[in-house]
């Protein structure tokens, strides 16, 4: 017989056995290897993820953002003036006069007032990252734009097309972006309602204030028939060269480039050597003579009139009150005129405002202010 003693050392001695036996027992073979993942619909195999601390550091650090912020402070994009005292909160002027009415208008549009409309910030052009480079902007929309000024006026995402189909201005990439504001509003005269008089019912009529992307592009003005032949579109060297961003946004120095989106002339020195100032080959003074003979005539048509204001001031030398006249801009006078006449209005007031002097596109601009002058001269 087995005692008690000698059987509880047996029983140990087995439990001692059955653990090595499990833990310690020869190695199994191994496991298939697990299936590569899927490869992009060309074939190819996917890249790297971007390293995060790397891409979005470009911009998200505290000494890019500060230039950045104070680049956009001293621009006329942030002074709140231009953007929200008139025009930010109604329905068809707050997409380009307020942060609120861009941001609906680059996404489902649908003409809205806005009961507290606020300026242009960060966030009204900035929104979606691509490709997480700073050179990504994460810009809402770089599509070519909607023209306003060829007959679809206020064309709207979301809502019925007027006309169709729907014409666009592409000046390239991230530029795009600006174009959607930068723009005229309006039709020029013969396309909006052809006939050979034209009926100015408003004195805030024209193209209205920055049709720039119409200037760079060539399209959208009077083309008045005359001596001088209108360039094509695809001959804008600003068009298809540097447009927009690459003028008015090259590296920051001294209140110029950046986001204060003022022009240097340091960015226009890769295709013109030795450039000093933007009046290049005299193309701003001899654009200038042009502006001012062509509204030298309009004046003396009639369509147009300077703004009189009366004001009573104190003399300083006497103290008597004293009515003084001072002159403000230029706005068109209401009434029907010869066709040829309001299209040279048009092309008048939109250069001008236009504000670059003929640099966006002097070929065009020559076309336009000399053919508009041998028509108003004409009649």
């Amino acid at each position: 017989m087995i005692n008690l003693r000698n059987k509880k050392w047996l029983l140990l001695l087995g439990a001692v056995l059955l653990i090595t036996i499990g833990c310690e027992g020869p190695d199994g073979k191994d496991g298939a290897d697990g299936k590569d993942g899927a490869d992009g619909a060309d074939g190819l195999a996917g890249a790297d993820g971007a390293d995060g601390n790397v891409t979005c550091l470009v911009c998200h650090n505290n000494e890019t953002l500060a230039q950045t912020q104070y680049e956009f402070a001293v621009s006329q994009h942030s002074s709140g003036d231009i953007a929200v005292s008139y025009a930010g909160g109604r329905s068809y002027c707050n997409r380009c006069h307020s942060h609120e009415g861009f941001v609906n208008f680059t996404n489902e549009y649908t003409p809205a007032n806005v009961s507290n409309p606020s300026p242009w910030k960060c966030a009204t052009c900035h929104n979606i990252h691509t490709t997480f480079e700073k050179e990504d902007y994460a810009l809402r929309t770089t599509d070519a734009p909607a023209l306003f000024d060829s007959g679809y006026n206020f064309l709207l995402k979301g809502v019925s097309q007027i006309h169709s189909p729907v014409q666009t201005i592409d000046v390239q990439g991230n530029s795009n972006l600006c174009a959607n504001c930068h723009q005229s509003r309006r039709a020029e005269p013969n396309t909006a309602s052809p006939g050979e008089t034209f009926t100015i019912t408003s004195t805030h009529y024209g193209p209205h204030h920055g049709a720039q992307a119409n200037v760079l592009a060539g399209v959208g003005f009077a083309e008045i028939d005359g001596s001088y032949d209108y360039p094509t579109a695809e001959s804008s060297t600003h068009l298809t060269g540097v447009s927009c961003v690459g003028c008015h946004m090259g590296e920051y120095e001294k209140g110029t480039g950046g986001h204060s989106f003022e022009p240097s002339v340091a960015n226009c020195t890769d295709c013109h050597t030795g450039i000093t100032d933007f009046d290049w080959n005299n193309v701003q003074t001899e654009t200038q003579a042009l502006l001012d003979e062509l509204r030298d005539l309009l004046l003396d048509k009639g369509i147009l009139e300077q703004e009189v204001e009366e004001k009573y001031e104190v003399d300083p030398e006497t103290g008597d009150i004293v009515k003084v006249l001072t002159t403000g801009g230029y706005h068109p006078v209401k009434g029907t005129y010869d066709m040829a006449l309001v299209q040279a209005f048009f092309n008048w007031v939109g250069l001008e405002e236009d504000r670059s002097q003929g640099v966006h596109n002097p070929a065009y601009f020559k076309a336009l202010l000399n053919n508009s002058i041998e028509a108003v001269e004409a009649l």
